[in-house]
């Protein structure tokens, strides 16, 4: 299928009365075409990898093809250049998600974009370097704890962010770690404690839900059978 083709097909699918639906969960309605994801992914699977047609999505400014941009494309083909220039384009917490836990967290800049991301002031740039740390928590089987721990000193930093869509991905951040293995479960308890004590509503609020899901029996008895 090529641009012209996948644009008429999404428009085809598109729905109006789910984007009242998805704004009231924080999702951007502007450009948007109220498909839901769980019909994007079978598309992509049907279209298959094209660095081409993903660019060509994304360019296109709809919300439905961005999603779909990211989906088609190449991990192995995604430059630096790239992923900084569509960072910029983040506009709704759902593209940021979605593009750095099925894409950016793939390719090789992964651990060099979260420290490039997580000291810049947009919002949605600094909530993607922390969703590729949620993303990479799951997906990169070899990296070591070391590389996790390394973390730890950017989430404690950034932390004392206000910002909603900011707080809830650094939240998110120390919790995939947490839940990665034993030996990072304890040192994500304790950074959540140290986390705690800073005088700030979004350190305190970031430290007692990491702390609250992570000492759960649901997550430790997870992290035992790991462990075994």
């Amino acid at each position: 299928m090529d641009y012209y083709e996948v644009i008429n097909l999404l428009k085809s699918m598109s729905k109006p009365k789910n984007v009242e639906g998805m704004a009231r969960y924080g999702i951007n309605p502007k450009n948007n075409l109220g498909i839901s994801i769980y019909k994007l992914r079978p598309l992509a699977k049907k279209i298959g990898k094209n660095h081409e047609l993903s660019l060509q999505l994304w360019n296109s400014g709809i919300h439905d093809a961005r999603l779909l941009a990211v989906f088609v494309e190449d991990p192995v083909e995604v430059t630096q250049e790239q992923m900084d220039n569509w960072v910029k384009d983040f506009d709704s917490w759902d593209i940021c998600d979605q593009a750095c836990t099925s894409l950016f967290d793939l390719t090789p800049h992964a651990w060099k974009k979260i420290y490039e991301w997580s000291g810049r002031s947009e919002e949605f740039v600094k909530r993607a370097a922390f969703s590729i740390i949620a993303g990479l928590a799951v997906h990169d089987k070899k990296a070591s704890d070391i590389k996790f721990e390394k973390l730890f000193k950017v989430i404690k930093r950034e932390s004392v962010d206000e910002r909603n869509y900011v707080k809830k991905a650094v939240n998110w951040a120390l919790r995939n770690i947490g839940k990665r293995n034993f030996s990072l479960n304890k040192k994500a308890i304790n950074i959540a404690k140290e986390i705690k004590n800073i005088d700030s509503k979004s350190a305190k609020w970031i430290a007692n839900d990491a702390i609250r899901e992570l000492t759960s029996n649901k997550i430790q008895e997870r992290i035992k059978k790991k462990k075994n």
